[in-house]
């Protein structure tokens, strides 16, 4: 499985790929510190661990960098991004994908988004599954142009507001695979 995940090509300057190593503990610091300021109601440490202990697919992306940047500012041991992947029976759950707020729009979601997909295929999974915030309009226009649709809302689903209550509902969209004949 982890073969599908292990680089993405990457247009970064100097960044020839992109390695998905397992998230281990020990990277959990450098993960809550982008997911901390990345979202509105940031997973906790309790809940990355109990992802782990679980088994689920979980993978921290940093940049394989050519022997010409080594040593620079680009520093792989530098988190770049991550994601939780959950397999089902019959397709996988994206839990939670999420880029550095420093690195966004520079096509690493895409190139992440295509790594799962091609995990999906290799563990012949035809279909993907996903929960987006209706307001995370980034993250939506992204999942459309990869060819993911609306099939759901579960209403109140993400915390906004812990103090007063405050939900919003949450769009479940799911994209098929197509797997090899």
């Amino acid at each position: 499985m982890a073969d599908s995940l292990k680089s993405a090509q990457s247009n970064s300057e100097g960044v020839s790929e992109l390695s998905f190593l397992p998230m281990t503990e020990a990277d959990l610091d450098s993960v809550l510190a982008i997911e901390s300021v990345s979202h509105i109601h940031p997973w906790t440490k309790g809940n990355f661990s109990d992802s782990l202990a679980a088994g689920h697919w979980a993978y921290c992306v940093r940049p394989q960098l050519s022997d010409a940047v080594k040593g620079s500012y680009l520093d792989p041991e530098i988190l770049w991004a991550y994601c939780i992947l959950f397999p089902a029976v019959d397709e996988l759950h994206l839990l939670n994908i999420t880029v550095s707020p420093k690195l966004r729009r520079l096509g690493i979601g895409v190139k992440m988004m295509n790594a799962i997909e091609g995990v999906a295929v290799q563990q012949n999974m035809p279909r993907i599954i996903l929960e987006v915030r209706p307001s995370n309009e980034s993250a939506l226009q992204l999942y459309r142009s990869l060819g993911y649709e609306q099939i759901g809302l579960r209403k109140s689903y993400y915390p906004v507001d812990v103090i007063n209550g405050l939900r919003e509902d949450a769009l479940v969209l799911a994209k098929s695979i197509k797997l090899e004949a």
